[in-house]
């Protein structure tokens, strides 16, 4: 069914066969939430106007030509649903000086956070470096993997309740490696 072209599938929508737009939505979600999503940086606002979309889509189905390239008929709904949007909400189109003027003041705390974040994430690896062989082991399957104890347990050869304690003595390691690593810095 993959092999089926996005203008054949359209068709069929258009003719009746709605089973089909499910098809195209499996296809195009992650483009128009991207595209949605480089507009308004929200990610629920963005699945909302990837659902309106798609219900134009249905709608307007009748509109669909053929003759041209589904994708482009696509962003052009996707350009009316993003535009009626922030004309029913009231919110100005992304040229308005305002607008570009909290977006950059939120991109720049954003990097902060950011910036912060991947210190503390460099921080947290250099403290797992600093473990023993084990306790590395231990906490990523536990932590990293999601491992259940008892999985853990079969795979270290060990009871379900000393893995419990084997994971809590390696998070009490690792705090106390963070802690000296943060002291320092």
């Amino acid at each position: 069914m993959e092999s089926i072209s996005d203008n054949a599938l359209m068709v069929k929508v258009k003719y009746g066969d709605l089973n089909k737009l499910g098809l195209l939505f499996e296809r195009y979600k992650k483009i128009l939430f991207g595209f949605f999503y480089n507009i308004n940086h929200d990610a629920a606002l963005s699945e909302d106007l990837v659902q309106n979309t798609f219900m134009r889509i249905l709608k307007y189905r009748n509109g669909f030509k053929g003759d041209g390239e589904f994708k482009v008929w696509m962003f052009h709904i996707a350009r009316n649903v993003s535009h009626d949007h922030f004309r029913k909400h009231k919110m100005k189109d992304t040229d308005d000086v305002e607008s570009w003027s909290d977006r950059l003041s939120d991109n720049a705390s954003n990097r902060d956070e950011d910036m912060m974040h991947n210190e503390d994430m460099l921080m947290l690896q250099a403290a797992m470096r600093k473990l023993d062989q084990e306790k590395r082991e231990v906490l990523t399957m536990s932590k990293l993997e999601g491992m259940k104890y008892k999985q853990i347990g079969e795979v270290l050869s060990c009871s379900e309740g000393a893995v419990k304690v084997k994971v809590f003595r390696a998070l009490q390691a690792l705090k106390e490696e963070y802690g000296l690593i943060q002291s320092r810095v």
